[in-house]
This record gives C-alpha cells, structure tokens and sequence, in this order.
C-alpha cells in the first residue's frame, strides 16, 4: 500500500490543534518535526545535533505530518482536511504540501526523531535500537512503535504516565482503551499493577503491542485483545486509562462506570483544549469527581475517581 504524506507548516501553537485534526480524522500515525523541541533536547545534551539534517534544525516553522492511506475517498479527505485547517484559531491557514510514500517509508518515518526520554520521577522510554543507561530507580520501558501510535514522547502519552507514577501502589486491575503500542499497559505492569487488559481495535496496533509486552517481559501482567473499546471487558476493574480523544472520551465514561469499581480511577487523556470543560462536564454527568487536571500545550489529561 501507497500513502499520501501531508506536511502541514505551523506556528509552534498551532501544533497541538493540527495534531488533534489529523487524529480525528483517522490518519494512520502522526509525526511533529518542531526545531525548537529539537534544539532544548540538543542543548540538554540528551539528543546529538548529528542526528537530524541542516533542514530539520533550520526551519522556520514547525511541520506536522500525517499519513493518509492511497485511494478511494482520498480527495474528499483532502479537502475536508483542508477545510479544518482554515477554521483554526491562528493568524494566518497553516500551509500544505503533500508526497506519496511507500509502505516502508511510512513506517520509519519518525524513527530519527524517536529519542530515550525520562518521564516522571520513576520512568524512561527507549526505542528498542537505542542504547541509554538509566539512573538508579528508573524504571525502563523498551519499545517499539512499528506503524502503531504511542511512543512516550508525547504530552498526552506523558501525563498519563505521570498520573500512573501517583496511583499505582501494587496489585491493581486495570484496562488500557486504545492501546496503540501497548506503553500505557506496560508502564501500569511495572509499576505494579497484577492485571491489565490492553485493548485496541487496530490489528496492527494489537500486534505492536503484544511484541513491546513480550520485549518488556510483562506477558504475566498484560493481555492484549483487539476489541472496540470495552466490549472484551467483562469484570470489575480498578483503573480505566483510555487516551484518545474527547469525543471517544465522552461516548466512553458511562461504560467505564458499568465496569470501575467504587473508588476506582478513570485516567481521560487525548482531550484538546477547547474541549476540556466539555468533557470534564460529561465525566461528572457519568458520575466521576474530577481529582486533577494535566496540561501541556493544547492538550488536557483528567484523573478522576467514580464516587460511590
């Protein structure tokens, strides 16, 4: 299969809502090349300036890339997509320019720009061709994204894996909505939790993430199914992550009442912005209290517990 790469060009506060676009229409994965997140990680010393061309460094502006699949429908796509880039809040339409890429083009796309980052205060994520040597006390998560989404380097990824750093304390029964490449199901395993369902209607997404459970050795802890958001899960359970999207957020939260536990967590991530309150409305309409809220850039990440 052939894909159709968009770059969109855009201001750095524009890039949270050109992420939030393609993801709602269902790109197959999402790459954020912004020179000035480079540059910090460059002047942290934690990434080498060799590592990415004259052209990455030197842009003016930041480029937001998705992937959409070659055929029917794909101009409407285009268009529509087109049509979301104009309704945003910034100054000037981000600029589009597209290319066609083959299959395997597209699925190392964003491996230069995929880096060992620490998270939290107890956890760091490496792509597995990558070497690093942790501090002492850092939990390690090895992965492998392959063409599915989630590698850690993300702010709704990240703040995920800061709430789990503050609720998990050992034993914990949980379930991962929309798994991607499993990281969330295994950061919950190494910190402690006895079971996770990992979910993922995504057949590729499925296998990406039962290859990252077996590489971290944590197939004890986590299964992996493919299913549409809670229909594999059955049994109560203590902790519900799902880092979509608001609108999946908003269909989801009376489901994940049915399946929590009295005092069990609900951790909503995904959500952008302008859609914030509107969910944290819809979580408390389901019956959740809403303990925390995490922003980075445009995106919000909610922590909140089904009151009994």
């Amino acid at each position: 299969m052939n894909w159709l790469e968009v770059a969109v060009h855009v201001p750095h506060e524009g890039i949270d809502m050109v992420s939030n676009v393609f993801d709602e229409m269902g790109v197959g994965g999402v790459v954020i090349e912004d020179p000035a997140l480079i540059s910090k990680y460059i002047a942290a010393e934690i990434w080498d300036h060799w590592e990415f061309p004259p052209e990455v460094l030197n842009r003016p502006m930041p480029l937001v890339k998705g992937y959409f699949p070659e055929g029917p429908g794909l101009e409407d796509k285009l268009a529509l997509l087109q049509e979301r880039l104009a309704a945003l809040p910034l100054a000037d339409v981000p600029r589009m320019e597209t290319k066609r890429v083959a299959e395997e083009d597209w699925a190392t796309a964003w491996m230069k720009y995929y880096k060992p980052v620490e998270i939290g205060r107890r956890l760091a994520v490496k792509p597995s061709w990558e070497d690093y040597t942790p501090p002492e006390g850092r939990l390690v998560l090895e992965l492998d994204p392959g063409m599915a989404f989630g590698c850690g380097n993300h702010p709704t990824t990240t703040m995920c894996m800061e709430f789990l750093e503050e609720i998990i304390k050992g034993g914990e029964t949980a379930v991962d909505v929309g798994t991607g490449t499993g990281i969330l199901a295994i950061t919950a395993a190494k910190l402690g939790a006895a079971k996770v369902i990992a979910v993922d209607l995504d057949e590729v997404a499925v296998q990406v993430a039962r290859e990252n459970v077996q590489r971290n050795q944590v197939q004890g802890q986590v299964e992996v199914l493919q299913g549409n958001l809670l229909d594999k899960v059955t049994q109560p359970v203590d902790l519900v992550i799902a880092n979509i999207i608001a609108k999946v957020i908003i269909i989801l939260a009376p489901d994940v009442r049915k399946i929590l536990k009295p005092g069990g967590y609900f951790i909503a991530s995904g959500i952008i912005r302008f859609r914030a309150e509107e969910v944290r409305e819809k979580l408390q309409e389901a019956g959740f209290k809403v303990l925390e809220r995490k922003e980075d850039g445009e995106w919000v990440s909610y922590l909140s517990v089904l009151e009994g």
